[in-house]
C-alpha cells in the first residue's frame, strides 16, 4: 500500500553505497564485489541494508554499483524487482558509466552521488539517506531521520559506541552534551571519550542524512574543488563539522532488537575472520542476530529449492547436523557435520566431516574429507580425503590462512594443487 506522506520515510530515499570490492576478503572478492558476498545461509551482505530501507518504510532507493558488479545487479533484479512504479516505489540500480564525460568512474562516495543528481532530483524527496552496503545490522532508519528533521542539523550522523582502546581503527566524533559533533577524527591514536563516558568513543557507521537541497548544493561545490577527494568521510562531512551542524546519532536509539535487553548488533565482516566468525555465530544456542524476526525481516532472492536432505544411517556414515544451520536444497549424505554453516544446494557425501565450516552455495564435499574451521568458496569441489585445519603449515602451501587460522578455499586453489600433485 502507499505510505502517508506524513510519513518522513515516504519523503526519503536510500542512496546503498554498493562499489567497493572489499580486498581484505582477499578470494572471496575475486569475482564479486563485498557487498554481493553470501551471509547467514541464503543472504547477501547488502540485504541488511536494503532490508532496514525497507522495514523503515523508504520504498525509494537507489544502489550504486562499480567493481564487479554483476552478481550484485543479478542479485538486486531478481531479489528485489517487487517494487512498484505506479506506487512510486522502486530500486535503481546505478552503475559508474562515466556520466562525467571523462575517463574517471566514480572517484570517491561523495562523487557516487554526484554523478546521479538528475536521478536523485527526479524522485522528488526531501531526505537523503546515505548507506555503506556492506555492514550486518538491523536498524529503523525512520527514527534517525526524525532525529535529523528535530535537531535542524545540516547532517547526522550514525554512530557506535566502541571502547576507545578499540577507536583508532574507526574515524571517529568528538561530541558535547547535546551529541553535536565538535571534531571528525580518521583513525586517531588517541580517540576523544565521551561527554557522558570517557571511557568510550562515537564512531562513524559511514550512514549519514541528509536534506536533499543542502546536500545538492554541497555536491555541486564539492565537484568543482579539484583538491577534493569528492568523499563524505574526507571532506564533506569535516566541513560540515567546521561550518554547519553534524549531529551524532547514536545507533542504540534505533538498533532493532527482538528484546529490549538483546544486545546491540552490528559487525564489518571485512576480514575472512570477521566474515568466518560471524557466520559461525548463527549457530550459537540464542545468536546475537536474529534472523528469525518476523517482525524485521531481512528480505532476499530466495531460490525455489527442495527442503535440506539427510540419509544414511550406518556406523560412521550417518548423515547428521549439530548446532549447525543447513539451507534448502543441501543433501547431507553420510557426512558428520558440527557447528558449521551450508548455503543453499551444498552437497556432502559419506565419511566426510566438516567442523566449524561456512561453506557457500552449490559446493559439493566428496567422501572421507575432512574440514575444520574453513570457508569454501561458492561452486567449489572438495577433492576425495582432503583434510584441511590439521596442519597449518600444509595448509599454507595451497590455500589462504588467516590470522585467526581460518582456511579460505576457493576452486582455482584446488585446481593449482592438483595440477601440482
Amino acid at each position: 500500500m502507499t505510505l502517508s506522506s506524513n510519513r518522513l520515510a515516504s519523503r526519503s530515499m536510500a542512496f546503498v553505497l554498493a562499489g567497493g570490492r572489499g580486498s581484505r576478503l582477499m578470494e572471496l572478492t575475486d569475482r564479486r564485489v563485498k557487498p554481493a558476498v553470501y551471509f547467514g545461509g541464503k543472504t547477501r551482505i547488502i540485504d541488511f541494508a536494503l532490508s532496514n530501507a525497507l522495514n523503515s518504510g523508504i520504498r525509494r532507493i537507489s544502489v550504486a554499483t562499480q567493481y564487479k558488479a554483476h552478481s550484485l545487479i543479478r542479485h538486486c533484479q531478481r531479489g528485489w524487482n517487487f517494487f512498484r512504479a505506479e506506487r512510486n516505489e522502486f530500486l535503481d540500480i546505478l552503475p559508474a558509466s562515466q556520466r562525467g564525460g571523462d575517463d574517471a568512474w566514480y572517484r570517491g562516495t561523495a562523487d557516487a552521488v554526484t554523478q546521479n543528481i538528475d536521478i536523485v532530483d527526479s524522485y522528488d524527496v526531501d531526505y537523503v539517506l546515505i548507506l555503506a552496503g556492506d555492514h550486518i545490522y538491523k536498524m529503523d532508519y525512520e527514527l534517525m531521520i526524525q532525529h535529523h528533521v528535530d535537531s535542524g542539523a545540516d547532517v547526522t550522523i550514525g554512530c557506535l559506541t566502541v571502547p576507545r582502546a578499540e577507536a583508532s581503527a574507526f574515524g571517529v566524533m568528538g561530541v558535547d552534551g547535546n551529541d553535536i559533533i565538535t571534531s571528525f577524527l580518521e583513525k586517531p591514536a588517541d580517540p576523544p571519550g565521551t561527554p557522558d563516558d570517557p571511557n568510550v568513543t562515537l564512531a562513524s557507521m559511514g550512514i549519514y542524512v541528509f536534506n536533499w537541497k543542502f546536500l545538492r548544493d554541497l555536491l555541486v561545490r564539492d565537484a568543482q574543488d579539484p583538491k577534493s577527494s569528492h568523499d563524505f568521510g574526507n571532506d564533506l562531512i569535516p566541513d560540515i563539522v567546521k561550518n554547519g551542524k553534524a549531529q551524532a546519532h547514536r545507533f542504540t536509539d534505533s538498533c532493532v532488537r527482538t528484546l529490549p535487553e538483546s544486545p546491540v548488533y552490528w559487525r564489518d565482516v571485512g576480514t575472512v575472520d570477521a566474515f568466518w566468525k560471524a557466520n559461525i555465530d548463527l549457530t550459537d544456542f540464542t545468536p546475537e542476530l536474529d534472523m528469525w524476526d518476523k517482525n524485521w525481516p531481512i528480505w532476499t532472492y530466495s531460490e525455489h529449492v527442495p527442503p535440506a536432505k539427510f540419509i544414511h544411517d550406518e556406523a560412521n556414515r550417518r548423515g547428521v547436523a549439530i548446532s549447525s544451520l543447513v539451507s534448502g536444497g543441501c543433501i547431507v549424505s553420510g557426512t558428520e557435520i558440527r557447528q558449521s554453516l551450508l548455503f543453499t544446494q551444498v552437497h556432502t557425501n559419506s565419511y566426510a566431516t566438516l567442523d566449524q565450516a561456512v561453506v557457500l552455495p552449490y559446493a559439493n564435499i566428496a567422501r572421507h574429507a575432512r574440514l575444520t574451521k574453513v570457508v569454501i568458496d561458492s561452486h567449489v569441489r572438495i577433492p576425495e580425503g582432503l583434510v584441511v585445519g590439521e596442519d597449518p603449515d600444509e595448509d599454507k602451501k595451497w590455500f589462504r590462512v588467516s590470522e585467526g587460522g581460518v582456511t579460505l578455499i576457493t576452486q582455482s586453489m584446488l585446481d593449482k594443487r592438483a595440477a601440482t600433485l
